[in-house]
């Protein structure tokens, strides 16, 4: 596929996932919540996590948020891709998108979906954008805690 087609296609399932995203709202019960936000661009999020029985597995995840059409669709795709997934799958799934936006590495066949957002590394400063909510879902993941209004930032990332 020739490069000015794969990127018509990154373009074209991030507006996708703007305009009709999936997940939006909040879950119900709340069992993990964090907001961030990322000054660079103003992209603002609130993460909504519920957990199975014993608080290993992501039943449900939801975004709130304003920000631009790459945090949007990478909170809608990041919701969809780890409802289901164990806590400790998330965490490394974390950083796998993480290190896929340096060009270091891609998901599985299964998670392929995610992979779209490769194309944001091409655009440096768009990267914080796409790692917003994946920033956000850790922090909230790793603090059981009411957050207290605090928002995480990615602005040292």
């Amino acid at each position: 596929m020739a490069l000015s087609n794969v990127r018509d296609l990154y373009q074209q399932v991030i507006l996708e996932h703007y305009k009709k995203p999936r997940h939006k709202g909040k879950t119900d019960p709340v069992h993990r919540q964090q907001k961030g936000h990322n000054p660079s661009c103003g992209d603002t999020i609130e993460l909504t996590v519920q957990l199975n029985e014993t608080g290993d597995t992501i039943q449900d995840v939801k975004f709130e948020g304003e920000g631009c059409a790459i945090a949007m669709a990478s909170a809608d795709l990041m919701a969809d891709a780890l409802r289901g997934k164990p806590v400790d799958e998330a965490l490394q799934m974390v950083q796998r998108f993480q290190r896929m936006m340096k060009g270091e590495d891609e998901f599985p066949k299964e998670l392929r979906k995610l992979n779209v957002m490769q194309g944001v590394a091409q655009f440096p400063v768009r990267i914080k954008c796409a790692n917003l909510t994946w920033h956000t879902l850790k922090a909230a993941l790793e603090t059981a805690s009411d957050p207290e209004d605090e928002f995480v930032s990615n602005e040292n990332e």
